[in-house]
């Protein structure tokens, strides 16, 4: 099997696992902005927003590493797993003194009251990502896409139970999380027997050290690539209202359908990234899979921001809080951004392929300093839509920081006036959905956006299917 054979492969393979699941994800939206408030939709937003914090700083980004060394034939699956597995117990213990602090950080106040449970949802979510990170690293990607649609399934059913027909509120949102990890984690433990791969004895601490190394950058990477997404909802909620933050945090759910298919090709392309590392003609896969990748997303993005009006009212609920109906007005912008996190992603996985994580840190913090500047100066001004545009530009920022860094270690091709352009196109599609211009102008830019890109997409497809 080639290897965009192999990648396309690895994709569907992904994309048949985890587009139920994530198609369950987005439509619990719509149940979660009718039983739940925009203050209230908020604070589930913060909690979210606050795990994804925890996780990373108090399991030491390890998950990363287990796929990294996982992949890796010299490394013992045995000794990954084990490794793996005493140093996240020890961050989660630290974790557990340091929570009862959390009260005293003054934004963190909506917080307050689920801090227990938010521990357990932290817990729980840790060893679900370790048990499925390491499915993954042993190459079980069907079983991994399965564990995800079980996952989700379960998730959509809690909360179907504790939301909608219990209305326990955001408290039923985490109990919800942590019976699905947790189901998740008892599924893949026993059915992937990883119990084999537990022993103490098999600890290294020479491993250890390694996978550290490896990692530790990608804590601070990760907190603050959380901080830059969320931050948006931190001014707006103290320069604005907590109802305001809860309806640009609900239009920020619209570009996760973006973000699914970007997440589900990410997990493929992590594996082939790794694995072609060292390969004769790693430069020209780089650059074929780049330039189709980025077509894609453009194309995605054009379609979507088409269909946003019709697409909102599927994902968001109006009926019970009026006030979410303006939310797909913010969404473009978000969606144009999500474009640039997407790539933003891609070029990380150079980053890990050639264990430069130092630089992805770097790339990062000059996106999440750029944000804060941008969020103060740009929220007062234009409220909602500084947020949105402030998360566009900071992503923007790093991706063209990252377009030139990265291609230093791997350096394939790039058309930077492919990406101008389109990058225009999908402004301008912005400002007319913004301004209600009609349809017609916006259906002229995505067809133009379409057969501007597709031919790199027939291009790669046929390196798939080549003809015979």
């Amino acid at each position: 099997m080639n290897k965009y054979r192999k990648l396309a492969f690895n994709t569907i393979v992904f994309a048949v696992g985890s587009f139920g699941s994530k198609i369950f994800s987005l439509l619990l939206n719509n149940l979660y902005t009718r039983h739940i408030s925009p203050a209230d939709f908020y604070t589930k937003t913060l909690i979210e927003t606050t795990a994804l914090f925890l996780l990373p700083v108090f399991t030491f980004s390890l998950t990363e590493a287990v796929v990294r060394y996982g992949l890796d034939r010299k490394y013992s699956k045995k000794q990954i797993f084990t490794t793996a597995s005493v140093l996240i117990f020890a961050g989660l213990m630290l974790m557990i003194i340091f929570m009862p602090f959390t009260t005293l950080i003054p934004f963190m106040n909506p917080v307050q009251e689920y801090t227990v449970m938010l521990t357990v949802y932290v817990c729980v979510s840790s060893v679900r990502s370790l048990c499925s990170q390491f499915v993954r690293a042993m190459g079980m990607v069907r079983l991994f896409a399965f564990d995800g649609i079980l996952t989700t399934m379960l998730l959509f059913v809690f909360n179907v139970l504790f939301i909608s027909h219990m209305e326990m509120g955001v408290r039923g949102f985490m109990l919800s999380v942590i019976l699905s990890d947790f189901c998740s984690s008892v599924f893949l433990f026993i059915s992937c027997r990883l119990y084999r791969y537990l022993d103490i004895k098999h600890f290294n601490r020479k491993l250890g050290k390694s996978m550290m190394r490896f990692s530790l950058p990608l804590i601070p990477t990760t907190v603050m690539w959380t901080f830059t997404g969320f931050s948006d909802q931190i001014f707006i909620g103290n320069m604005c209202s907590e109802n305001s933050a809860g309806i640009y945090s609900a239009s920020a759910k619209i570009p996760n359908l973006l973000s699914m298919l970007s997440t589900i090709f990410f997990q493929a392309w992590n594996i082939s990234a790794i694995t072609e590392n060292d390969s004769e003609d790693r430069n020209e896969f780089y650059s074929k899979i780049y330039s189709s990748y980025e077509s894609v997303l453009f194309i995605g993005s054009a379609g979507l921001i088409f269909l946003i009006k019709p697409i909102s009212a599927i994902l968001i609920n109006y009926n019970t809080f009026p006030e979410y109906s303006k939310a797909y007005l913010y969404a473009p912008v978000l969606i144009t951004a999500s474009v640039f996190t997407c790539l933003d992603q891609f070029l990380s996985g150079i980053y890990s392929a050639t264990k430069h994580t130092l630089n992805s840190l770097v790339t990062v913090a000059v996106a999440c300093i750029a944000n804060i500047i941008l969020n103060t100066h740009l929220i007062p001004v234009w409220e909602i839509n500084g947020a949105s545009t402030a998360t566009f530009l900071s992503y923007f920022i790093c991706f063209c920081i990252r377009i030139a860094d990265s291609r230093r270690y791997i350096p394939f091709k790039f058309s930077m006036l492919k990406n101008i352009l389109n990058t225009l196109l999908i402004l301008i599609m912005c400002r007319f959905t913004y301004e209600q211009s009609g349809i017609i102008p916006t259906a002229i830019i995505m067809v133009i956006v379409i057969i501007f890109n597709i031919r790199a997409v027939y291009e790669t497809f046929r390196m798939i299917f080549p003809h015979r």
